[in-house]
Parts: structure tokens; C-alpha cells; sequence
């Protein structure tokens, strides 16, 4: 099967339509699939409900979307360094889910693993829990959370081969393998592309099973988030 496209606007070809639900990987600005991110944005396609950790900055990441308001929705854990983000959602333009950092990612995790709900201890007791079914275990209390599918993944990992394994690299891993599993297709972007055989198994962290379409990627800008230095003596 030919998964390797020429650039991230072939590679999103068929892929996209309006209403669709997309999961985006990377933390912060750590990981993330920059190619493909701009390829969704050029698309056009609108009323999307994104799920990734955060929604980028104003003018880098998932925040370019909410600029040109292709963002309907988002499922998120952290959101305080984009402005228009706070904006969109205080004025009520925006929806918004926030979930616990680790109950986002095992939320991922078991939709991929094809686990409809799970229990979890973080978050009873407050605004988290309104509405969900809650129940006692070994004298504690649990909080029923669902997991999550997406129509398309787009992940970002450091090396892949031509059928789709990926190799990620130290901290860019992050939300990127367990996305690569939930998405009912995974498109994703690499730094380095090279042939079937070249990647030692045992280093693997997502099979090609899970990936239907990569591209090499241009150009990454690796941007930081947040630098933060201290004063030189």
C-alpha cells in the first residue's frame, strides 16, 4: 500500500469536510504536525471540533485556525497562552471541554484501544464531574469518563519508514502515539523518511498499522512556547 504523499495538502486529499472532528498532537509547541496543520487551515474546511492538548499560539499551531474561525469546538487541558483563544471563548464564540491533563490522554488512549469508558478519580467533586455517571469503588469515588475517536488523526513524529512506523523523538513524543491509534484515519508528518527495514523494531513506538498517509515535511520552525532564562551574572 502507497502511503508516502508528495506534500500535506495531497496527503489530506478526501480526508476533510466540514463538521469533521480532528485530533492534533503535540504539547504546547512541542510535536506538532506544522505541515499538516497549515495544509487544514488552506483547505477551507470548517465547523471543526478539535482535540489536542492545547490550541497553539495566536500565529503559530492550532491557533491559525481560530483566526480564520475554522474552530468550532475544542477538547482541551491547557489553553493560557493563546489570546484569540480567550477571546473567542469568553465572547462565546467558541466551545470549549476542558478535561485533566492525564484523563485527556487516557480518554485517547482507550478510544484507540477501542475501550468505551473508563473510571477515574480525578476531577469527582467538582465541575468536571456535572453530568457524569459517578460510582463508588473500594470506598472512593469515581468519575465515568468516555473515550475518544476521531474522524482524522494528524500526528508529528521524528523518523518513519515508508510503511508507516514512527519513530518519535524524547519529548515530542507525547500526545502523538496514543492519537495515532484513535483516529479513524492518521495522517502524519516526519523529519526523516527512510525505507522499510532501516527502523530497528524494538525502537518502534507507533506500528504502520495505525498510519494510512505520511509526508516528509518541508520545513519545521520548532518554535518555544515560553522561553524563560535567568539573568546571566
Amino acid at each position: 500500500m502507497h502511503k508516502v504523499y508528495p506534500d500535506a495538502k495531497s496527503a489530506l486529499e478526501g480526508l476533510l469536510f466540514d463538521g469533521m472532528t480532528i485530533m492534533s498532537g503535540g504539547f504546547g509547541l512541542c510535536g506538532i504536525p506544522e505541515n499538516l496543520i497549515v495544509a487544514v487551515r488552506d483547505s477551507g474546511v470548517r465547523d471543526l471540533t478539535i482535540i489536542s492538548n492545547n490550541c497553539g499560539v495566536d500565529d503559530f499551531g492550532l491557533g491559525l485556525m481560530l483566526q480564520t474561525r475554522q474552530i468550532r469546538k475544542m477538547l482541551s487541558s491547557y489553553v493560557g497562552e493563546n489570546a484569540e483563544f480567550e477571546r473567542q471563548f469568553l465572547s462565546g464564540e467558541l466551545e470549549l471541554e476542558f478535561n485533566p491533563q492525564g484523563t485527556l490522554a487516557e480518554r485517547i488512549r482507550a478510544g484507540g484501544a477501542g475501550i468505551p469508558a473508563f473510571y477515574t478519580r480525578t476531577g469527582y467533586g467538582t465541575l468536571v464531574a456535572e453530568g457524569k455517571e459517578t460510582r463508588e469503588f473500594d470506598g472512593e469515588m469515581y468519575v465515568m469518563e468516555t473515550g475518544l475517536v476521531a474522524d482524522l488523526s494528524i500526528v508529528k513524529a521524528w523518523k518513519g519508514d515508508r510503511s508507516g512506523n514512527l519513530i518519535y523523538r524524547k519529548s515530542a513524543r507525547n500526545f502523538n502515539p496514543m492519537m495515532a491509534t484513535a483516529g479513524k484515519a492518521c495522517v502524519a508528518e516526519v523529519e526523516h523518511l527512510v525505507d522499510v527495514g532501516e527502523l530497528d523494531p524494538d525502537q518502534i513506538h507507533t506500528p504502520g498499522i495505525y498510519v494510512q498517509r505520511m509526508i516528509l515535511g518541508p520545513s519545521f520552525e520548532k518554535r518555544i512556547e515560553r522561553r524563560t532564562t535567568r539573568p546571566r551574572e
